[in-house]
């Protein structure tokens, strides 16, 4: 199933995790995200254990494919998670992390571009005037 979200791009983090599916995997997946009112843009997403929490809550990184002109501080986040590209891991170097998410950024880009992806975009999801966690199976 897809899992849909939406949160104050402020206080990322704590919200996020509350409102996951508590059996999400972590790992890095890819997906659909709307910025406010803005356009749907390309992202991934990393679902990582929280070291700070004692590993006990996961924590959300997104990044979104594209650059804003503007910072969009306290707006409303929406995402659309689609799938999944790899289970996390620790990397030994700095260079290493950034050529991976590199790499899961093409991964990406490739899958959402594929006919059955590209058709999410245009989700109702993204025009729903409540702010709610939708977890459809």
């Amino acid at each position: 199933g897809k899992v849909k979200g939406e949160f104050s791009c402020s206080n990322f983090s704590d919200q996020v995790v509350e409102s996951f599916p508590s059996d999400i995997s972590t790992g890095i997946y890819y997906g659909w995200a709307c910025v406010g009112n803005g356009d749907v843009h390309k992202m991934v997403l990393s679902i990582g254990w929280n070291p700070f929490y004692k590993n006990i809550k996961k924590s959300v990184e997104t990044h979104i494919i594209h650059t804003f002109k503007e910072d969009f501080y306290g707006e409303i986040l929406s995402i659309v998670i689609i799938g999944y590209i790899r289970p996390e891991k620790n990397f030994d170097s700095l260079e290493a992390l950034i050529s991976a998410i590199q790499g899961d950024i093409e991964e990406a880009k490739r899958q959402l571009d594929l006919p059955e992806h590209l058709k999410l975009k245009e989700d109702n999801f993204f025009n729903l005037p409540e702010h709610k966690i939708v977890n459809n199976h």
